[in-house]
């Protein structure tokens, strides 16, 4: 019996049971296309990580106020950072390209007869190109408008929206803080990051106008800094506790009443921890391939039964062991790769109705169907060869004799 015979024979038991192969195949298909959909969503969780990293910038460190330590006991005060700090720190610290201190609060914005309670920061100059903040139209403020205490206000995307004005209207108007005018040079990009103090609702002002004209307080809100290097990450976390400690006057025995955070490392750990509930899912979704497979031994085991006197006639006129377990286990084999393709398919139109639907992102990896496929097959082979060998050894007498 020829390849070309055997694998005609073999699609023809399948064809021949249409709707039991089709149900033995649904093990297989659910399982394929839980594990691309898992795969696929997880994978696009993983790249949007990667690109709100980009975003941030991984050059920049994000120092806080922390708390005051007497005899090992931490008080309930927290030590606050002021200007000083970040001059000192533009002074002295040596690993640094750029120091951004910022002063913010929740604030009433007024523009014409509406209104609304905005995040306002007073930042410098170098906040926008340090954050990787794009200006979609005007400006944002230079450091001699913040040196001469200039009222300009550079708005975030949203800013218009929640002013419920379009953003030309608002580009060169006037805007009110706390009652005081303010010129609108700048409305940036969007920035996607939402949460509590999203960039894309705020209100950018100069720092040294905010510090003297609307907060009154040298009190930071926290100093970004930017990197020389990124090879420099650790001697510039030297250099930043160098200068604080000795600005905050601390003894060589008190700890840090400051922190500082390298704000990669969050996303770093939310993309570690997407990365596991991906595997965790994708693990849970191949149960559902080994359920199929077993469900397709049992039906190759009811098919052997079912073809005992087939068999027996196919071994009279001479086919050999070889020929019907590989007529056997082409039969599972097919059942698996079909089933793989269906999954596949299913798999990626569920993956990109969730993504459209929840505003997810998706991204199949070709290496996530190959894989998908070969696992199918894989299936199909392990649970086949039984039910293959079992039909190679029955006795042809005996198989004739079978009613």
């Amino acid at each position: 019996m020829k390849l070309m015979e055997v694998l005609r024979v073999a699609f023809g038991a399948i064809k021949a049971t249409r709707l039991r192969s089709m149900l033995t195949m649904l093990g297989i298909v659910i399982g394929v296309a839980a594990v691309i959909t898992m795969v696929a969503l997880g994978s696009g969780a993983q790249r949007a990580v990667e690109a709100q990293l980009a975003s941030l910038g991984t050059d920049l460190l994000t120092i806080s106020s922390g708390q005051q330590w007497n005899r090992g006991v931490a008080s309930a005060e927290r030590v606050a950072l002021t200007s000083a700090d970040a001059e000192a720190l533009r002074l002295d610290a040596r690993t640094l390209k750029a120091v951004i201190p910022s002063l913010g609060n929740d604030l009433q914005v007024k523009f014409g007869n509406r209104n609304a309670n905005l995040d306002v920061v007073a930042t410098t100059a170098e906040f926008a190109e340090a954050n990787r903040f794009g200006v979609a139209s005007g400006r944002f403020f230079t450091s001699g408008e913040d040196y001469a205490r200039r009222r300009l206000a550079v708005l975030g995307a949203q800013v218009p929206e929640e002013l419920e004005v379009e953003p030309e209207e608002l580009l060169g108007a006037q805007i009110f803080v706390r009652g005081i005018p303010f010129d609108v040079i700048g409305i940036l990009e969007p920035k996607g990051q939402g949460g509590r103090d999203d960039p894309d609702e705020t209100v950018y002002i100069p720092f040294r106008t905010g510090e003297y004209r609307i907060f009154g307080s040298d009190r930071l809100q926290g100093i970004t800094v930017q990197v020389a290097s990124l090879d420099s990450i650790n001697a510039s976390l030297l250099d930043i506790e160098r200068v604080l400690r000795r600005e905050h006057r601390l003894r060589p025995d008190q700890p840090n009443d400051f922190r500082i955070r390298d704000r990669s490392t969050f996303l770093e750990a939310q993309a570690a921890a997407g990365e596991t509930l991906t595997y965790l899912l994708a693990g849970i979704a191949t149960v559902s391939l080994i359920v199929g497979g077993i469900g397709i031994m049992n039906i190759m085991l009811v098919s052997v039964t079912e073809r005992t006197r087939e068999i027996g006639i196919r071994k009279a006129l001479g086919a050999t062991r070889g020929q019907v377990l590989l007529q056997f286990l082409i039969e599972a084999l097919a059942l698996c790769l079909l089933g793989g393709i269906f999954g596949i398919l299913l798999g990626l139109g569920a993956a990109s109705l969730l993504a459209r639907l929840n505003g997810w992102s998706a991204a199949v990896s070709p290496a996530a169907v190959v894989l998908a496929v070969v696992f199918s097959g894989a299936v199909g082979l392990f649970f086949g060869v039984w039910p293959a060998r079992r039909a190679a050894r029955l006795d042809p007498i005996e198989a004739l004799r079978y009613e």
